[in-house]
């Protein structure tokens, strides 16, 4: 009989740790991808539910022929270490959204007495044992309280994940067009050569016919040789650029070819206004507003947990003097006298008052950057406006004479 309600207690044990389910766990720490680089998708591990390691990684590509922006940007988007990182820290918060959800796990308790005494009590003759099953059940929703908490800061690293997005499609286009333009300055650093030792060559031939002094042979010689010195640079510079680029999808070396772009195109900047409506969009913005959620979840969880947890514990007695069997039953709960966590939620709900402030300190700090590179923008249109219908033109003018020369 007394086996028979040890076996009933372990059963019991291990039913109720069987029946809880884990919660599943999807891609809620997503944020939707801004509009920026939408169209090219985002680079996502595996979710916490299925079986997921980060040693699974592809090599890096490593791209031939001719390669386009959009290209370059898919490859970064897929490939970039940092950016990784962050979908894995994203990854690693939905997992810890999975263990707040978790119920606390019962206790199983054994306990002996009356025994190696004196007298009536000396060996097993009187000895009793008890085995005993305890559950702490949460009065509060402290559960699901965590669980939210745990949800919002899982959102609030899918945000960071999307800062860094667009931090590497920003970084992947500015080195995009670094190399653009050392493609064009290695072009011209050539056609210079070229032209340089063409006026060489002409003057030889001048020399030798009697119409030019030789001095002019060593004047028409520093042209080539400052023109040789350029052109080093300009493929340095054209090296650097192609492998800097490559680096942005971490590849080992610059594989590629050309770099397809014109940087002939000028386009008028967009208004303020239009630019000033994107603040709230941006990620270092919207971040604050699930940012302060968590915070008042904080304090709804310190709230929750200052109502006591209910603990009960059942189980089965034996004396072995009677060799009788007895069920045993428990109750406690914490009186919450001194410590109700006061401290925890006033700290919290000020802190959610602090995370206001900081959004708008956020806010202030994103139009000012917004308004320094406007004017940084507006001030390189007009320039390069300048250039191309004012300056370049007679430029190109006495470049086509001198060549005529």
């Amino acid at each position: 009989m007394y086996l028979r309600y040890c076996y009933a207690a372990a059963i019991a044990a291990l039913g109720m740790s069987g029946c809880a389910q884990q919660p599943v766990v999807g891609d809620m720490a997503w944020p939707p991808a801004l509009p920026l680089g939408q169209e090219l998708g985002v680079n996502r591990p595996p979710p916490v539910n299925e079986a997921a390691t980060g040693d699974e990684r592809p090599r890096p590509p490593q791209p031939t022929g001719a390669i386009t922006l959009r290209q370059a940007l898919a490859l970064a988007l897929e490939h970039h270490p940092e950016l990784n990182a962050y979908a894995w820290e994203v990854r690693a918060a939905e997992a810890r959204v999975l263990q707040a959800g978790l119920r606390p796990n019962p206790e199983l308790e054994a306990e002996f007495g009356n025994f190696a005494g004196s007298k009536d009590f000396s060996g097993t003759r009187s000895l009793e044992t008890t085995l005993s099953l305890a559950q702490t059940f949460p009065l509060g929703g402290d559960i699901e309280r965590r669980r939210e908490l745990a949800g919002l800061q899982a959102q609030l690293a899918g945000w960071d994940y999307e800062a860094a997005r667009l931090e590497v499609l920003s970084k992947v286009t500015e080195n995009y067009l670094v190399l653009l333009g050392a493609q064009r300055q290695l072009a011209l650093a050539r056609e210079e050569l070229t032209l340089a030792e063409q006026v060489r060559n002409a003057t030889d031939r001048r020399i030798r016919a009697g119409d030019a002094p030789p001095i002019d042979a060593a004047r028409s010689s520093v042209p080539v040789a400052t023109a040789q010195v350029r052109l080093k640079r300009a493929e340095r510079q054209h090296q650097a650029a192609r492998r800097q680029l490559a680096l942005m999808w971490a590849a080992p070396e610059a594989s590629f070819g050309l770099a397809e772009g014109s940087l002939d195109e000028l386009r008028a900047p967009p208004s303020p206004e239009r630019l000033a409506a994107l603040v709230s969009a941006n990620p270092q913005v919207a971040r604050w507003a699930v940012e302060i959620s968590a915070r008042r979840a904080e304090a709804a969880l310190a709230e929750a947990e200052a109502t006591p947890d209910l603990t009960v514990r059942a189980g089965v007695k034996h004396d072995n003097a009677d060799d009788a069997n007895a069920l045993v039953l428990g109750i406690s709960l914490p009186l919450p006298l001194f410590d109700r966590r006061q401290g925890d939620v006033l700290a919290a709900r000020l802190s959610a008052n602090a995370a206001v402030e900081q959004r708008r300190v956020a806010e202030r700090r994103v139009e000012v950057a917004l308004s320094r590179a406007y004017a940084r923008m507006a001030g390189s249109f007009d320039e390069a406006m300048a250039i191309r219908d004012i300056a370049l033109p007679p430029a190109n003018e006495a470049f086509r004479f001198t060549r005529r020369a």
